[in-house]
């Protein structure tokens, strides 16, 4: 076993240009995945499991897509007026437990360990939560006392086969905005993300009974479509202004039904020709939303094929990207459709690969997530391997949030360094910072100094102010050396600190 010899730090250019390889592969980019719990789509796989076997499930997931170099976790973690931790607000989810307002057995703390396992593979967690469904059916008789259905039946509504929480009243907007509030202070979550479920897709001959709180509380002036859509954005700006109180660091995103408008009915909107649309029939304004600054990242779900004529995916994700222009822009991929859908496109091997070459050439896109984590798990190989070997063959930085806010980040400390044979080399690092995130590892080009290409990441924690970490190198990269880097919550990197390998 060889140690090395040199440590030597180097202030390294981050926005050098880079190599021929990292334009393929981007140093920066979202690759997120929707680990969705209600009716467990994704996990548990049985609410009814012991404890043990959702760990290892979960663990399954976490470990396929850190294998793919995926850096972020989009988890559920509240469906439908229930949680998956323990909290006064809410009961605990049958999804976890098989019984509403039952705790777990031998799984006392299950969104801190989920949090942790994430973290430990270089992950962000990202707490999903939907606001304003209530009930995924109308049997109430299984809902736990503690639910809001039983503790505030003045904010429910019944609307095709589920409840919702009226979202025009004042005290509803209150009660989900102090939900989200209880996480982002008790638990190390990196953003908090909503979905496109805001006022419930349109159902024919089907009323919205919310006319006596229109009356209540609606302004002079205002039709009821547009006090719908004030009601949504009240919740987002109150949710953005709590998150940024209480945690600046933490990220805000929102994954929106696809198609803001059709082109018919507005301008503006995108040449599709979407039975509902975000903006006219679930009275949600994103682009408000990021005009306004209430969101680190948008997520459009784009779940359509390349050329599907009513809604094509080129068509819709090029509008994106020609009008978000404040915000961290991803595009969501319908992976769940891959040969388990009518449109003949989802057949072909290459479709979600035109999706993911499409958005890297929109230089306003930086991200793609996929619904969801089971669609690509134990099935649909073929496409798997398109995606190792031409997408996310090398691990990519996560962009930060749209909170900028510039400070000294101090280069990390090597504890340790061993050299063991076939150029694999354990590495023990140490910081000092308040607010770390990332540790980052990577492979630097000698002939042009100031090039490099990120080959590992682990996350940090103000608790984890150490970690220790196993690099299988090649030959050149051991040769050349590697440089260390910390980057803060806010995104601000340190200096690097480079290794100088030698063995004896």
């Amino acid at each position: 076993m060889s140690r090395i010899i040199y440590i030597i730090p180097l202030l390294l250019c981050l926005s050098c240009s880079v190599s021929r390889m990292t334009k393929i592969q981007p140093q920066k980019e979202f690759r997120g995945v929707w680990i969705a719990t209600v009716v467990n789509i994704d996990w548990p796989k049985n609410a009814n499991d012991n404890s043990e076997k959702q760990k290892r499930d979960f663990i399954e997931i976490l470990d396929f897509y850190q294998k793919l170099n995926f850096n972020a976790a989009i988890v559920q973690i509240r469906t439908a007026g229930d949680a998956f931790y323990e909290t006064e607000q809410a009961p605990w989810s049958k999804y976890l437990t098989g019984q509403e307002g039952e705790a777990p057995k031998d799984f006392s703390k299950p969104l801190e360990w989920m949090i942790v396992e994430t973290h430990k593979r270089g992950m962000e967690f990202h707490a999903w939560l939907n606001p304003y469904r209530a009930t995924f059916d109308l049997d109430t008789v299984a809902l736990s006392k503690k639910h809001d259905f039983y503790q505030h039946p003045d904010w429910m509504l019944k609307y095709g086969k589920k409840y919702y929480y009226n979202p025009g009243l004042p005290e509803v907007q209150q009660k989900l905005t102090n939900v989200i509030e209880e996480v982002v202070v008790n638990y190390d979550v990196d953003a908090i993300h909503f979905d496109d479920y805001f006022y419930p897709y349109k159902i024919k001959d089907e009323v919205f009974k919310d006319s006596m709180a229109f009356q209540t509380y609606g302004l002079q002036n205002q039709n009821i479509e547009d006090w719908r859509r004030s009601n949504v954005d009240s919740l987002v700006k109150n949710v953005h202004k709590a998150i940024k109180k209480s945690k600046p660091w933490v990220q805000f995103g929102i994954s929106p039904f696809g198609v803001w408008k059709n082109k018919s009915t507005d301008p503006n909107g995108s040449d599709t020709k979407a039975g509902q649309t975000t903006y006219e029939d679930l009275y949600a304004d994103p682009l408000l939303w990021v005009e306004k600054g209430w969101l680190d990242y948008l997520v459009p779900q784009v779940y359509w094929s390349m050329d599907f004529p009513l809604a094509s995916h080129k068509i819709i994700t090029e509008w994106w990207a020609n009008t978000t222009k404040n915000t961290n822009l991803y595009i969501g991929n319908g992976t769940y459709k891959i040969k388990n859908n009518q449109d003949k496109a989802w057949n072909k091997k290459k479709e979600i690969p035109k999706q993911l070459l499409l958005a890297r050439s929109q230089k306003e896109i930086t991200g793609n997530v996929f619904f969801s984590a089971k669609s690509l798990l134990g099935k649909n190989e073929n496409v798997t391997k398109i995606l190792k070997r031409k997408f996310y063959k090398l691990p990519a930085q996560n962009p930060s949030g749209i909170t900028k806010t510039k400070r000294e980040v101090s280069f990390p400390k090597v504890e340790s360094i061993q050299i063991i044979k076939n150029a694999n080399v354990d590495i023990c690092v140490s910081h000092s910072d308040s607010i770390p995130r990332f540790l980052h590892y990577y492979a630097l080009n000698k002939k042009t100094p100031g090039q490099k290409l990120l080959i590992r990441k682990s996350y940090l924690s103000v608790s984890q102010n150490s970690v220790c970490n196993q690099l299988q190198l090649t030959k050149k990269q051991s040769k050349n050396g590697i440089g260390v880097t910390i980057i803060d919550s806010y995104g601000n990197e340190s200096e690097v600190q480079m290794l100088t390998l030698e063995s004896n």
